[in-house]
């Protein structure tokens, strides 16, 4: 069913949003700052590719590493992270006022929470 749901989804408009976060993340790692921010525009795009099946969970960063994410993540927000965060939501929002829509504004709920915080998130499978 997965398949069958990402097909659909990618049809309608997720090749589009796969290719934004291509190419955002292809823009930022033409500056050598912005490698770590095009790093995760990628992952953003693998996730926007194939939604269904695919969730993301925070990584355990026993060592120390939550506190560089929680810098990248907050300079992610003030330079961009924040639209990301809102476009899902509104597509969310408009695809659930239609039945049909449904599973698809779900998906972009899911790709709206990385969207917020992509570092310190990795995409596993979906167990559902």
């Amino acid at each position: 069913m997965n398949l069958f749901l990402n097909i659909i989804w990618i049809i309608f408009g997720g090749f589009f949003v796969f290719l934004g976060y291509v190419s955002g993340g292809i823009a930022l790692c033409f500056t050598i700052v912005g490698i770590p921010w095009g790093i995760q525009c990628f992952k953003l795009a693998i996730f926007a590719l194939f939604p269904f099946g695919t969730d993301s969970v925070a990584i355990d960063n026993s060592v120390g590493g939550d506190s560089l994410n929680l810098i990248m993540n907050i300079i992610w927000l003030v330079f961009g992270g924040i639209f990301v965060m809102f476009s899902h939501l509104i597509w969310g929002v408009f695809l659930c006022l239609t039945i049909i829509g449904i599973p698809f504004g779900l998906q972009h709920f899911k790709m709206m929470r990385l969207a917020f915080t992509p570092f310190g998130r990795t995409l596993v499978e979906s167990p559902y």
